[in-house]
């Protein structure tokens, strides 16, 4: 029997108010009408905002979002711009949706969503009235205090077919802080840019992934290349703060010679992802790049040759490499963006990004400090930001790993930072990930922080950083087959990841506490090779040196210059940065130190 595929999902249903009775009337002028508002301004709206449109019900639409937050935007600016489209129409004749959205987990079949959420969201859309919108109370507690609107408590409900009652809240908002003057068309693929692209660009990053090229010369190919790029849109998805163009409205350029930058305009995205695939016989190759659309400039290409042995874990594996990679491509885009701007008047998703650039691979105390600032006005401009207290707690970590500032402090408020992120978080991957590791790392609970990692992980499976995270977790509680497990998984999707060293210094670890000595001091050694600044990998080599028993002449010269570098150096310094739960790890270690001649 085949495992039955789940995913969490904001879930949005809307349909046509009186729709019966304006088919009695006019049936071809209505469905026409309809037509034109599904092409003109649902489609537009929802993929903007990062949704997929399900299916249709004749009347309306049901679609799925991986942000509650995109979700709830797309259906307030939709019915902005259903309001202002109606001004003209004679009443009678006006087309006026009433919405549902509710945020859960959704089982997975072919293209089709079926479960509680979606039962939830099409009820919900039954009570609305018409023009307005419906949430339940899950909802609410993820857009609260994130998005331009106010919340009107209708209480418990008792909705047809469900078996408890909902929660809900009517959502209200003013005109003036959805303004839809002009609304971006991808169906004109000569139009300029418009005023709501150009306000997609300015706010969170947004990438359309085109409908790949399919080169083979064999029409048969072409469900290939289109699963694997509805498989990356999937993926891509589930990135906070990334906007995804739903596949309805990027494949509109399906066949069309078309410039990026146009693309960019119409879709009202700041980057596109192309590619081509090719079959012959037993060999496929994908090629693909990310390209910044607002200047037409390439940030990145890469080419996957494999063969066609199994196609379809094939297409699962290549596709979790391309999102792996892409991911990490478009944050650094966005980092570069944010620190070209002035500081003043940043949203928090800027100091945010600002802040990432001030951790960075190699950071500095005084840049760490900085950082710690931006994240705090980060938060104080959106108390309720989870990633920006997920990568709070992570600055006040790396201050430990390095030994910047007092102790205390940094376990202290790292913690209350992590346990912010997770349970702002629920559903925010970044923040379970980030969070998880510093309630494990830095409150000293890695069994608890292990179950957030993995809740991350379901949600993004291909996050390179989570994937980290967890290995790490694991062998701190004496899981080494397990960690090694997460840190090759992380290689696999991340072979040219500018922190890949992290992923071969973590797999030394493990391979240490099995004993496998060789291996830990290979893997510490390419960690030394890639960051040779990092101090913590110096003592994982030398201490797998001294256990492999091997270039004993070269084992010395290296801890006297360790020595010489740090002549306050001792086992006891060294253990309480070793966060390993086990006992008989922790003596290992110290056996190995004791063997190069550290004192106690």
């Amino acid at each position: 029997m085949a495992h039955e595929q789940r995913r969490l999902a904001a879930i949005v249903a809307i349909d046509v108010v009186g729709y019966s009775r304006l088919m009695g009337q006019n049936e071809s002028g209505t469905h026409a009408l309809l037509k034109t508002h599904l092409t003109e301004r649902v489609m537009p709206s929802f993929g903007r905002h990062g949704g997929r449109v399900v299916k249709s019900t004749g009347d309306g639409v049901l679609a799925e979002f991986g942000s509650t937050v995109g979700a709830l935007s797309a259906l307030i600016e939709l019915q902005q711009a259903m309001a202002n489209a109606n001004r003209d129409e004679p009443e009678p004749d006006r087309i006026v949706f009433r919405a549902g959205v509710h945020v859960g987990e959704v089982i997975v079949e072919d293209n089709d969503l079926y479960g509680d959420a979606v039962n939830i969201a099409a009820r919900l859309q039954g009570e609305a009235p018409p023009g307005g919108i419906l949430i339940s109370r899950a909802v609410h507690e993820a857009v609260r205090g994130r998005i331009r609107a106010e919340f009107n408590a209708l209480g418990e409900l008792s909705l047809k077919n469900i078996s408890r009652p909902i929660r809900a809240f009517r959502v209200e908002w003013k005109e003036a802080d959805w303004p839809t003057e002009t609304v971006a068309q991808p169906q004109s693929l000569g139009s300029p840019a418009t005023p709501a692209s150009a306000h997609a660009h300015a706010d969170n990053p947004s990438i359309a992934v085109l409908a790949f090229r399919n080169l083979s010369g064999d029409a048969e190919r072409e469900y290939f290349a289109d699963g694997v790029v509805e498989d990356i849109i999937t993926t891509l998805s589930r990135i906070p703060n990334l906007m995804v163009i739903a596949r309805a409205s990027s494949y509109l350029y399906k066949g069309r010679s078309v410039d990026v930058r146009q693309v960019g305009s119409e879709l009202g995205v700041r980057y596109v992802l192309d590619g081509s695939i090719q079959i012959a016989g037993a060999r496929l190759r994908i090629s693909c790049e990310l390209i910044d659309a607002t200047s037409g400039s390439h940030l990145w290409a890469d080419r996957y040759d494999r063969t066609m042995e199994d196609v379809f874990d094939l297409q699962d594996k290549i596709t979790s490499s391309i999102a792996a990679t892409i991911a990490p491509k478009v944050l650094r885009a966005e980092i570069a963006r944010a620190q070209a701007k002035s500081t003043d008047n940043l949203s928090a998703y800027d100091l945010y990004l600002r802040a990432l650039a001030e951790i960075g691979p190699d950071p500095t105390e005084s840049s760490l400090n900085h950082a710690v600032e931006l994240l705090q006005r980060a938060i104080a401009a959106d108390p309720r930001f989870a990633s920006a207290y997920g990568s709070l707690a992570n600055a006040y970590w790396t201050r430990l790993i390095y030994g910047w500032g007092s102790i205390d402090e940094v376990l202290r408020q790292g913690f209350e930072a992590a346990k912010l992120a997770v349970e702002l978080g629920k559903d925010n991957p970044v923040a379970l990930s980030s969070g998880g590791f510093g309630i494990a790392y830095l409150g000293g609970r890695p069994k608890e922080g292990l179950a957030h990692i993995e809740r991350a992980l379901a949600i993004n499976p291909n996050s390179l950083s989570t994937l980290r995270f967890a290995g790490f977790v694991c062998w701190m509680i004496g899981k080494h087959e397990e960690a090694i497990r997460y840190y090759e998984r992380a290689m696999q999707l991340g072979p040219l990841d500018y922190l890949a060293w992290e992923s071969y210094l973590g797999i030394s670890l493990p391979c240490f506490f099995l004993e496998r000595f060789d291996q830990a001091f290979h893997w510490a050694d390419r960690a030394l090779q890639m960051n040779p600044r990092f101090g913590p990998t110096v003592l994982v080599r030398i201490a797998a040196w001294a256990m492999a028993g091997t270039r004993p002449s070269e084992l010395r010269d290296t801890v006297q210059q360790l020595r010489s570098a740090r002549p306050d150096i001792s086992i006891t310094t060294i253990l309480p940065g070793l966060p390993a739960v086990q006992s008989a790890d922790r003596e290992l270690f110290k056996t190995a130190l004791r063997k190069v001649g550290l004192p106690e």
